[in-house]
């Protein structure tokens, strides 16, 4: 059983740059990409497998086609998406809705999601949670347009985590790169966009009925609550546990030997460069690597110095 590297698929953003090329090397088609799907089933934008026996073939073809490789899931469809954003300038307001809602108006899953800072500018920061105590308070603020009342900022820089739940009013502000692990929907409601317009000149859609609907309020914050195990010199950090992921962080230094009990794990490289070595096979690891460890694969060694954000799906 070997791991499965996958291509890179990069999407043009309003907001995006060219920091996935100076950070990771990524050859890109713009100088406007804001996201590279490291790891993606969903249909906007498929993975493609770069190395082994499965050479050249889409992520979801493996999901439904090898289910061997993933102990026989019971999940329709590959449940996680993992990004990384490059945030050139602010990206908009928004708020994803839970799976009820968005499977009752979107026809797709909903969206939990998870932040891992991997660099910000100084004075970078987000938008993470609302001030409303009603939702009659959150309709008024939105309809008088007390965005500087309404937004909490939150100052944020490198290493930072953050759980974001479906219902969470939030935005990734200008100057930031991140890892994203989410569940595998691409459904999002614009609140607010700075007035900002197109390449063709036109005002961006904003879904502010939508928003209203789904919005957690009062806002809740989810407590960080890291759960820290050492390896010789490196760690591994349990960043957060939910009902769709687990996603944790492993520090390598010098060599990591970590056994595997979930059913498949997801890796990205967000720093650094090493070795992975699965029983006799070794495979070069760079910063923006993204691969997947599948079922049957009990122990790996990891050797270098680098960082990796790894994920498990809990469906």
């Amino acid at each position: 059983m070997q791991p499965i590297f996958l291509e890179p698929v990069f999407q043009s953003k309003i907001w995006g740059g060219e920091r996935l090329h100076s950070v990771f090397g990524f050859d890109l088609p713009s100088n406007q990409i804001g996201e590279d799907w490291a790891i993606s089933a969903h249909p906007h934008g498929v993975s493609v497998v770069q190395n082994g026996e499965f050479k050249g073939k889409k992520l979801n073809e493996l999901w439904e086609q090898h289910q061997e490789l993933f102990n026989h899931s019971k999940v329709a469809k590959f449940p996680l998406l993992i990004k990384i954003l490059d945030a050139e300038a602010d990206l908009s307001v928004q708020v994803h809705p839970d799976d009820a809602y968005a499977l009752e108006h979107e026809n797709e899953r909903g969206k939990t999601e998870c932040w891992y800072i991997i660099d910000a500018e100084p004075g970078a920061e987000i938008i993470y949670g609302h001030t409303a105590k009603t939702r009659e308070e959150l309709k008024d603020m939105i309809a008088a347009k007390e965005w500087d009342k309404l937004f909490r900022r939150v100052p944020v820089k490198k290493g930072d985590f953050y759980f974001v739940p479906s219902g969470t009013i939030h935005a990734i502000g200008k100057g930031i790169l991140i890892l994203e692990t989410q569940q595998s929907s691409d459904t999002t409601y614009r609140l607010y966009d700075y007035d900002r317009r197109d390449n063709e000149g036109n005002l961006r859609e904003l879904h502010l009925k939508q928003s209203i609907d789904v919005t957690t309020v009062p806002a809740i914050d989810p407590k960080n609550n890291f759960e820290v195990e050492k390896f010789g010199s490196s760690t591994v950090t349990k960043l957060v546990s939910s009902a769709f992921f687990s996603v944790n962080k492993w520090e390598v230094m010098t060599d990591l030997t970590i056994g595997l009990t979930a059913d498949y794990t997801l890796a990205t490289v967000v720093e650094g460069s090493g070795k992975l070595t699965v029983g006799d096979h070794t495979y070069p690891l760079a910063a923006g690597s993204s691969f997947i460890l599948p079922y049957g694969i009990k122990t790996v060694e990891i050797t270098g110095n680098l960082t990796l954000i790894t994920s498990n799906s809990e469906e």
